[in-house]
């Protein structure tokens, strides 16, 4: 149904049986307010993107909360490109432990860089919009980073086993060319067990919701707003925590 006023087309919803009279009453039950909410508010646009929140309930308080956000971020980077530095300008940290130190402050400046720019732009300018592709691709980085970083973890382990158990073969097992060779491993490791997240969340249809109550994109997040099934989703993200993060644990442990 079509109505002009003042030259002023106005799209209402065929689902919204009032006039334009009923329309300005204050009195209407709130389902037609969605309805023509819907009708003013979205366009062909806003199919192609997500809306990030940032913290749910303390939309008044985000100017503060940025104020730890960006202090610990800027010390976070500060902290590990000192450690980058330091160790690539000494020839004498040139040993396996120290290079894992270096993997293990690369995966942290990647993480918080995958997260804390967008969150700041929520905080102090308001930029909620994402679009899918972005937000699919902040999710798998971020997911990549951290079984990265969990693999890590367990070389460090592994590392650190060799040499109070084995300190006279320590240089001849552990050698930079090996540990050079199993961080890539990791990634790659960490590469094949995310790749599918993005594709699974792919094929699923997003219908009218698509505010996602984080500061950032995740999986689950991202899956629950949609109109499909994500028992796939879920499963996977199950079977992802048990076998990666159980393994590493486990190893550690």
């Amino acid at each position: 149904m079509h109505i002009a006023v003042f030259d002023i087309e106005v799209h209402l919803p065929s689902c919204c049986p009032f006039t334009l009279l009923d329309i300005l009453s204050i009195s209407e039950p709130k389902r037609c307010t969605d309805h023509l909410m819907a009708a003013f508010n979205l366009s062909d646009s806003d199919h192609s993107s997500f809306i990030l929140t940032g913290i749910p309930g303390l939309e008044a308080a985000h100017s503060w909360i940025s104020i730890p956000f960006f202090t610990f971020y800027i010390i976070g980077l500060l902290e590990n490109f000192m450690v980058l530095f330091v160790v690539g300008k000494e020839e004498t940290l040139h040993e396996p432990m120290y290079l894992l130190l270096c993997m293990l402050g690369l995966t942290e400046i990647s993480a918080s860089t995958a997260i804390v720019p967008k969150a700041l732009s929520i905080f102090w300018f308001n930029l909620k919009d994402i679009t899918v592709g972005g937000c699919l691709t902040q999710m798998c980085f971020l997911q990549v980073v951290s079984v990265t970083h969990s693999a890590i973890l367990m070389t460090m382990a592994l590392d650190r086993y060799v040499a109070i158990c084995n300190p006279l073969r320590y240089a001849t097992i552990l050698t930079n060319t090996r540990i050079a060779k199993l961080g890539l491993v990791c990634l790659v490791r960490a590469v094949l067990f995310i790749l599918p997240m993005p594709l699974l969340l792919r094929r699923l249809p997003f219908c009218a919701n698509r505010i996602i109550a984080h500061t950032y994109c995740d999986h689950m997040a991202v899956a629950k707003i949609s109109c499909g099934d994500i028992t796939v989703n879920r499963r996977y993200g199950l079977l992802l925590v048990f076998v990666v993060l159980g393994f590493d644990l486990t190893v550690i442990a």
